[in-house]
This record gives C-alpha cells, structure tokens and sequence, in this order.
C-alpha cells in the first residue's frame, strides 16, 4: 500500500491536474474558473480546497446529459446507477438499501435540499444551472449521510432579464427529451422562472417472444417547476422554488444474471464464495434480451411535489444570516413481477404503494472580517413514510404459504429525525496560508411500525412483528490547510470524518412485545464511520493554457453499512449489517490543455483500491473471509480521454467535433446473501458528436452517438435464491439528434 500511495503523489507531482475541463469550460477560457457553492458560501473552483467537480448546465446540453447516470463519465471515482431509485457510490463506498428504512453513503441534494428518497432524485434533473459533485466526507456543513459525498444539483433560478430557452433531442429506442423555460422579469426587483421537461423511452430489454404483455416505456415522466427570486434590497434575497413530477413508465431494467455469467447459483459450499466466469463471446443483443415472463401488466405511477425557500440576508458589511427550508412529498405505485429461480416463465405478482413525505430546515450565520471567516447554525430534518409491498400467490415459492393469497410487509409509519449543529472557521495567516476547521454534532432518531403477513381475503395473518426505535448520536470534525499559489493555483490537504446513522431490519426485539425473539444485536446495526486523509493541489499556467489537478486519498472505514437481499423473515427481505472495517487508497488526475484557439484535451485518470478490512459475513451457515475482497462498483483504473475541435465558419458560426473515450478496469459486484463473486471485466466506451452553433449561438442542431462499442456494463447482478436472480446494466449502444433556441 505504501508503494501505491507513493506512487500516487510521484504521478500527481509530475501529472499535476486541474479542475474538470467540463467544469472549466463553463466560462470563457481566459479564466477557465467557475463560481461553486460547495463551502456554502460562493467561491472559485480553482479556489476551494476540496476534491469536487462541477458541471455547467451548458456543459450538459452539449455533452448531452439529460439524466444523473451519465454524469459519471465526467466525474472522477463516481458511479450513478439505478437499482431501486438513484444508488451512488463515490471511491467505493454506496448503500444498497433502497427501501424506506435505508439511507444512501452519498447525498443527493437539489438546490441544497436533502432528497432522502433515491427513487424521486432522477426527476430533479431538467433546467439546470450547474451540478457540483464533492468526493470525499462533508460531515460538518452538510452533515447528514454524507460519509462518502455529495452530489448537489442547482437549479437555474430567475434573473433580472427576459429570456426564454428551449432544447430537445430524440434518440434511438424512441428517446423522447425536451426542456423549455422562460424568465420574466415582472418588476426591477421581483423576477419568475418557469420550466418544463418531457422525457420518455423505452426499455433497453428485449422481451421474451412468449410474454404477451406490454413492458411499456421504461420511464415517461413530466416535470414542471417554477421559482420566483424577490430582491427588494441589496441586502435581502428571497428565492422560492416549487415543482411537480409525475412518471407514468414501466422501468424493466433487468435480465437474468445467467445471460453475462456461466451460472446465477449463489455458493455450494458454507463459507466459500462462488466465482461464475463471464460470457466474453454473448452479443449486446443477446445480453440484453430476457427470457422471463410478466405474470400481468406491470405499471409505475410516481408523483412527487415540492416547496424550497431560501432568505439570504446582509445584516451588516461582516455578518449574513441565511435560512433554508422545504417540504416534500412523494407517492408511489407499481404492479410488478418476480419470477422464479428454476422456471422463469413463471413467478409472482407484486404490488407496491408508499407515500413519503419530508421537511427540512437550516439556519445559517457567516461572519467574515478581515483574515477570520466563521460560519455556524443548526439543521432539523424528518421524513415520514407509509408503505405496503406484497407478493401475490405466495404458496408459488413456498408451500407453507399455500394457504395464503399474499404474502407481504405493511410498514406504517416509518420515521427517521435528524437535528444537528455545526460551525467551521478559517484564519488567513498569511495571504496565502489559511487554517480551516469545523465540527458538527448530529442527533438521528429512527423508529418503524410494521409487521410481515400472510393474507387470506381481507384477514391477515402476522408472522412477525417489525417494530423497532433507536437512536444515534456522533460528532464529526474536519481540519484543513491550503496554500495559495498567486498566479498559479492553490495546494491543499485536510482530515474529515464522516457519520452515517445506523438502523434496524425486520423483527423485533425480545421483550418489547408478543412474538418478539431478535437479540438487539440482530435487529439493530450500527452506524458506519470514516476518517479521510487527502492532499492536493489545482494549478495551471498564467494564460489558463495549461490547467492541472490532483489529489491523493486515504479512508479508514468502521463499521461499513453492507446490504444485501436474504430469505430470512419467511420471504425475501433486505438485510443490513456491519461489515467491521474497510480501506480505501486512491489517486485521482485530470488535465486540460488548449494548445491552440481551436483545440482542446482533456484527460482524467484515477487509480483506486477500495477493499473490505475485517468482515465475516455468514455463507451458507459458516462464516467466510472478505478480507481484501475488492468493494462493489470500484475499478482499480479508469483513464478518460476527450478532444474538441471548433471549426469557425464564414457567416459567423462554427462546427464543433468532439470525442471522447473511457477505459475501465474490470469491477466487483458481491451478493454477499447469496455468497456469490460477479464481476464486470475491463471495458471502454466512447461517444461522438458534431453540432452547429449559430453566428449569434440562439440555436443550435447536432447529432451524436454514445458508447460506439455498444459494451453492455453491468451496474448490479444476484443469484438465484427463491426468486431468480437478476443483473442490471448502462445504456447499450444509442445515437440521435438534438437542437435548441434561446433568447
């Protein structure tokens, strides 16, 4: 480890990166800077001694981003994937845990909102200012679940000027996406934004021949959302933001395990991991075509709302106090299937109906006089859930539940509470040498009331009781110091931890009721830990030429938070427990050049070894070593490479070519229930795309084509247990066109 890490700061010395060039192309390259909001308060990115990324929302419509999955090729160590909603991992580190009782590692913010749920975070992502991604633990000014980051979407807001946008594209597999806003100006202080999105396509699956039902689009959503920016003083902003989403599709997103692998069975034996090799010679088309059938027409219908409220207020020259507050709700329904493991043509029915809401709000005071910039305040969040998911015809899988015609887990009401308070500091002892350090103290309440039951008719029969209430409680720190290069660029290194809540499973504990027989520590896990080491530097030429940026990182994790899918409460049901330790090592590089007006590179290279430490999980009724085991979704290497051509026209406009390559080493993905080792082997994708800018750039027409390998990348698989097992995967092979007007 130790030649790694040195290995790691020789290459970032000698490579040196700079700020993402997506970021960096936000604004004109005789700056290349752009102003993030990561420290919560407004600073340079060249300037903010943190390891992140932000993207332009112009960026995103000239790379063609129109939903957070593809956000991780521009992001070092980043991985957006859906599985049951929106599952981020950064270096490593992710939640499995979808349900209303799991929190994710990372936190998807908009607009600085904490959106809890993953599945009503994809939806957030239409007329869009910037998005900044922040690697590493933000325990102390953003607190809650952020031990691995943060992804934190901005929305564009009003402005003082009239204007309106438009921009729309059209895929293969009747890919269906349009935006358009406008901005009104309605007095000199006063200004309304309204947008609108459209987004709809269908599956990547190819069905079976035998299933007669319709899988329907994978996703059709609408989104509105409309802000409203009061600014009566130069001393007093008022920004409110509300919005709508409903989505209509049928997300299949899943084949059987068996397609990319020689066997979907979980272990053989107690305590040993079975390693099923790859299909290397199966086509796109074969792995993505299913052989199951839908036991009825399957349907989602999502709808989430919205309220945010932000108050910036400039009590003095030193001192500005900010409120931030929101209320949310979310509903869900689907009707779905499940098959079995020995005969995919048969399974079981599903149904599915949650309703979620959440509030959160936070105080903020920031002075900043002289050499000293102090800034604290107190958070309050909570959420609350009610969900029922069944299975129909349960005595499918299981004859003792023959006599039953569902099987399934009413859960109402969950709630989880979260109070915290927090400041950071930092002194400029010199005009360049500044200290920072900050700490947060967080408070999590949890608590569910629930049970697991049978059905017959309108009577239920209760075979477990699914009660539980905990809390937690931690205070987390950070201490960094950065040194400014005038000029040049800036050098940096800090210590953060970071905190997650623990939680609880099904059942309950012995004594709190009938029934109840768990030991607490069976029902109960604990919350996982970080301590993270990171230096690094952001430098570039004087002319922004040349621009440069590396880091070098060190995580000790306790107590990592694994779930994972077991057949341990009558049926399948998702488990979590502690996976004692786990290290993660890695360096992270990127480069951008513009050797000429008319060119530009761009490069990322990042090296990772993100492994479990000591954990022991049970195999098959004996327990098994992970130690050194290779945690899911992180490839040891990932080199990106990029480069735009402009071509100036004779009227005034121009043609812009751009290329771009990523190369991946192969990836773990362990179903630590099932005891089986799956793995992704080594890939590139690459994307192309000419468009034309007009001489005035109101509009603009292009095409492009993505993933010209058509590799078909596995993001989840697991094996066969009661149900059959089931892998999910990036976007094939897709190309289209797009345009877009604004004034």
């Amino acid at each position: 480890m130790k030649k790694f890490a040195l290995a790691g700061v020789v290459s970032a010395i000698a490579i040196m990166s700079s700020t993402s060039a997506m970021a960096q192309q936000a604004k004109p390259v005789e700056t290349g800077d752009i102003i993030v909001t990561a420290t919560r308060t407004e600073t340079l990115l060249s300037k903010t001694p943190i390891a992140m990324t932000a993207v332009s929302g112009d960026q995103l419509i000239s790379k063609g981003i129109t939903n957070t999955t593809q956000l991780a090729d521009s992001v070092p160590n980043v991985s957006i994937v859906r599985g049951n909603g929106l599952q981020i991992t950064i270096r490593g580190v992710t939640s499995t845990d979808g349900t209303e009782k799991g929190d994710p590692s990372a936190a998807f913010l908009q607009d600085g909102i904490y959106l809890a749920r993953p599945q009503a975070q994809e939806v957030a992502f239409f007329d869009i200012e910037r998005v900044e991604v922040l690697r590493g633990p933000q325990g102390t000014l953003y607190g809650r679940n952020t031990t691995a980051g943060v992804v934190n979407v901005i929305t564009a807001s009003p402005k003082h000027k009239l204007g309106a946008s438009v921009d729309a594209s059209y895929e293969n597999y009747n890919h269906i996406n349009a935006v358009a806003a406008i901005n009104v100006p309605v007095t000199e202080t006063f200004a309304l934004r309204a947008a609108v999105t459209y987004d709809r396509r269908d599956t990547y699956v190819r069905k079976a021949s035998t299933d007669k039902f319709n899988w329907g689009p994978f996703k059709d959503v609408f989104a509105a959302r409309l802000s409203a920016l009061w600014e009566p003083t130069k001393d007093l902003k008022v920004l409110v933001k509300a919005d709508y989403s409903l989505d209509d599709g049928y997300g299949v997103n899943a084949v059987p395990t068996s397609n990319f692998f020689s066997s979907a069975a979980g272990s053989p034996s107690a305590g040993v991991l079975s390693k099923p090799s790859y299909n290397a010679s199966a086509s796109s088309g074969a792995l993505r075509t299913s052989n199951r059938n839908e036991q009825w027409q399957g349907k989602n219908h999502n709808k989430g709302a919205g309220i945010m409220g932000q108050i910036d207020w400039n009590v003095s020259d030193s001192l500005t106090a900010t409120y931030l507050g929101s209320y949310r709700t979310f509903d869900r329904y689907s009707l779905g299937t499940i098959n079995s493991a020995t005969n995919p043509l048969s399974g079981n029915r599903t149904t599915f109906t949650g309703s979620y809401w959440q509030t959160s709000h936070e105080a903020r005071l920031a002075y900043k006089k002289g050499p000293l910039f102090v800034q604290g305040g107190g958070y309050y969040f909570k959420e609350q859930s009610g969900i029922a998911f069944y299975i129909l015809d349960p005595g499918l899988f299981s004859s003792g539940l023959a006599a039953f015609d569902r099987f399934g887990f009413p859960q109402d009401p969950t709630k989880a509470v979260t109070k915290g308070v927090f400041a950071q500091g930092s002194y400029n002892f010199t005009d360049s040498l500044k200290l920072t350090a900050g700490v947060r103290y967080s408070s999590d309440d949890k608590s569910r009331v629930g049970a697991t039951v049978g059905g017959i008719g309108s009577t239920l029969v209760k075979f477990q009781t699914n009660n539980a209430s905990r809390n937690f409680s931690k205070t987390t720190w950070r201490v960094g110091v950065d040194y400014d290069l005038p000029g040049v660029g800036l050098l940096y290194a800090n210590v953060a931890t970071g905190y997650k809540a623990g939680g609880f499973n099904d059942g309950c504990e012995t004594g709190t009721g009938t029934g109840c027989a768990l030991p607490a520590s069976a029902l109960y896990y604990q919350p996982e830990t970080l301590t993270a080491y990171e230096a690094g530097f952001k430098v570039h030429t004087p002319d922004y030429v040349l621009r440069f940026n590396g880091n070098y990182f060190h995580y000790d994790y306790n107590g990592l938070q694994v779930s994972s899918v077991q057949n341990v409460c009558g049926g399948p049901c998702q488990v979590t427990a502690n996976a004692a330790t786990a290290k993660v090592d890695g360096v992270e590089l990127e480069a951008f050049l513009r050797p000429a007006q008319n060119h530009v590179f761009n490069a990322m290279v990042t090296f990772l070894d993100a492994r479990y430490g000591n954990y022991t999980p049970p195999i098959n009724g004996a327990n098994a070593n992970f130690s050194g085991v290779q945690l899911n979704r992180s490839p040891k290497s990932v080199v990106s490479l990029g480069y735009t051509y402009t071509q100036p026209l004779a009227n005034g406009g121009e043609i812009v070519g751009n290329a771009a390559t990523r190369i991946s080493a192969s990836y773990a993905l362990t179903d630590v229930g099932n005891g089986a080792f799956f793995r992704q082997p080594n890939y590139s994708k690459t994307d192309l795309s000419v468009t034309y800018n007009s001489p005035d750039k109101k509009y603009y027409v292009g095409a492009f084509a993505k993933n010209l390998e058509n590799r078909i990348v596995i993001t989840s698989a697991t094996a066969n247990g009661t149900f059959l097992g089931t892998a999910s995967f990036e976007d094939p092979r897709t190309y289209g066109v797009r345009a877009g007007y604004k004034f």
